[in-house]
């Protein structure tokens, strides 16, 4: 009886022993083992969609190219098993929009194709700028519609010393032709820039449009300041009521009559002068002209408003045009690769217009353009010629025009210049 009593208490005390095991080991690895498998499932997230052109693209096979030369819309599609009668149709209900016959060789476009193995294009997306882009649709219906990315405008500025001639030091600056183009536009008549000597310095204060943090293009130029020979030059920019123009720290425009350089800013090849050896008819003779060497097919601008007198070819001058623009100054435009549409004889153009492009055509070894001027009915050298300056700040404007310089000079004076040599720019 004692022996039965003793091992039922054994077995009650195994018992305990074995729950508080279970409760101390077992379950709390289960518990975690559940908790764990729970807390896996949780961070489970599912997959963002893939957005191109505001469009969700996962379930296409996307095709990226370039235009090619001689490439058009119908040869793409046909290519991607779009049929010939959509194709025509996407061409008809475009035309409001854009124009298929416009598109450009090595421009971007995007195909949206089926996953499939004959991969049929369903979108097509063309981009002619960093701006827009056009989104053909071939699904249930045809859409043709334009977007356009947003644009943002920053103003930057740069501060730089001449190392050599500026077209030389432009890549090395890191200064986009577009902005070198317009500096030298608004200094055409107070510096010349074929005669930048080691040493000169700028700084500039400028507007750049961006798209997704990528340059687009310079808006405008918002102030300047130019140091060449040690003689300190600037340019603020005012709306007097006519539209933006260029003032310099006097109030006096930066701007005349006419345009100093009829091509952006080049390599003058060969300047006016009473005698110089002809390269083609091999003696020496005058060259009442300034030559510009430029790629075939630059745009040629005119100089300033006027009529167009000569639109033609002759042997010796090639394909030319000549614009007189009042009663003292003409200029000429020689050898050019073709003449601008709609240009002829009795045409109007205003400062600036592409009135043509550089060739070789007529009595040259290559291309280049030919710039002749007129005054008086006598020519002179283009480049050396004085033209009075344009309207200055009018009185009324005075207070206005002091406000806004003094705040660029203030901006001005705070960009630094580079201080080692090595580094021949300096950013903000």
């Amino acid at each position: 009886m004692q022996k039965k009593r003793w091992f039922g208490f054994l077995i009650i005390a195994l018992l305990t022993v074995a729950v508080v095991l279970v409760n101390r080991y077992y379950l709390p690895t289960l518990v975690e083992t559940e908790t764990a498998k729970a807390d896996t499932a949780q961070v489970v997230v599912p997959k963002e969609p893939s957005i191109l052109y505001g469009m969700v693209v996962d379930n296409y096979t996307i095709i990226e190219d370039k235009i090619k030369r001689n490439e058009r819309l119908g040869d793409i599609l046909t290519a991607y098993n779009v049929p010939a009668k959509l194709i025509h149709q996407v061409s008809q209900i475009s035309r409001s929009i854009f124009d298929v016959r416009k598109i450009a060789p090595n421009k971007k476009y995007t195909l949206l194709c089926n996953q499939d193995s004959a991969k049929t294009a369903q979108v097509l997306v063309y981009e002619p700028n960093p701006i827009e882009y056009i989104v053909f649709r071939f699904g249930d219906s045809l859409k043709v519609d334009v977007h356009k990315r947003e644009v943002v405008i920053v103003e930057k500025g740069v501060a730089g010393e001449i190392r050599s001639n500026l077209s030389e030091t432009i890549e090395e600056l890191g200064i986009s032709h577009e902005l070198t183009n317009k500096f030298v536009d608004i200094f055409g008549w107070q510096v010349d820039f074929q005669r930048l000597q080691k040493g000169d310095k700028f700084k500039l204060i400028y507007e750049e449009a961006q798209v997704e943090g990528q340059s687009v293009g310079i808006k405008q130029i918002n102030g300047i300041y130019f140091e060449h020979f040690g003689s300190p030059y600037y340019a603020f920019p005012f709306d007097q009521g006519d539209g933006v123009d260029y003032f310099d720290d006097q109030g006096k425009s930066t701007r005349k009559a006419l345009l100093k350089y009829p091509i952006e800013f080049t390599r003058i090849s060969s300047r006016y002068t009473m005698s110089r050896f002809h390269p083609v008819q091999k003696r020496w003779k005058a060259h009442l002209g300034t030559d510009f060497a430029a790629p075939v097919g630059t745009p040629i601008r005119t100089v300033g408003d006027g009529v167009v007198e000569e639109a033609q070819y002759k042997s010796n001058n090639g394909n030319y045009v000549k614009v007189r623009h009042n009663g003292t100054y003409t200029t000429q435009y020689l050898h050019m690769s073709r003449i601008a549409d709609g240009v002829r004889a009795g045409t109007r153009v205003r400062q600036g217009q592409t009135i043509g492009y550089v060739g070789s055509t007529g009595l040259a070894t290559g291309p280049h353009l030919c710039y002749r001027f007129w005054r008086n009915g006598v020519q002179v050298d283009a480049l050396r010629v004085e033209l009075p300056p344009s309207e200055p700040v009018k009185k009324d404007h005075v207070a206005d025009f002091n406000k806004v310089k003094e705040n660029l000079v203030k901006k001005l004076e705070a960009i630094p210049f580079p201080e080692q040599k090595q580094d021949p720019i300096a950013s903000l």
